[in-house]
């Protein structure tokens, strides 16, 4: 990766954990946890804690336990990231914005993680009274940069041919 394409990955990555942290902040400064502010008519900021991961997985473990566990997949899962991000191919900008978006995202939690033994959610999306789990910036940098990968993969008929080394 060329100092060009690192600079611009740690920027994206940056400027996702900046407006991750600043907007959970403003949240536990503003509201009352469980709080609910509706926004639109699908739409609702909620204050939430997630100690678990997606789904609140592991939510109901011991805290020391899932402090460890989730710390230490955030980690390896961050090494991944930053493997892939060295590999990626002059000019690829796609994969580049995914894995800064999935490494940024990454970050944003497991900044929570080790502040508060768990992550900050808001973003409350339902229709009528189906509610999507309640999540945040980060996890929407997480979701976004993976459909960009897994789009780039299945649907860009270079990738397939490129050699091993390039994502």
């Amino acid at each position: 990766m060329s100092r060009t394409s690192a600079l611009a990955a740690a920027f994206m990555s940056g400027l996702l954990v900046i407006a991750d942290q600043l907007t959970k902040a403003l949240v536990r400064h503003t509201m009352a946890l469980h709080d609910s502010i509706p926004l639109l008519p699908s739409l609702s900021l909620t204050y939430t804690r997630n100690p678990g991961a997606a789904f609140s997985l592991f939510a109901d473990t011991n805290a020391t336990f899932r402090f460890w566990f989730f710390t230490l997949i955030s980690v390896a899962a961050l090494a991944m990231v930053v493997a892939f991000l060295r590999r990626v191919a002059h000019g690829d900008w796609w994969t580049l914005t995914a894995l800064a978006l999935i490494l940024g995202g990454a970050l944003g939690n497991l900044i929570d993680r080790v502040r508060f033994g768990e992550v900050i959610d808001f973003i409350d999306v339902y229709v009528s009274t189906h509610h999507w789990p309640v999540f945040n910036l980060a996890d929407s940098g997480i979701t976004i940069g993976m459909v960009m990968l897994l789009g780039h993969l299945l649907f860009d008929k270079g990738a397939a041919t490129r050699p091993a080394g390039n994502l």
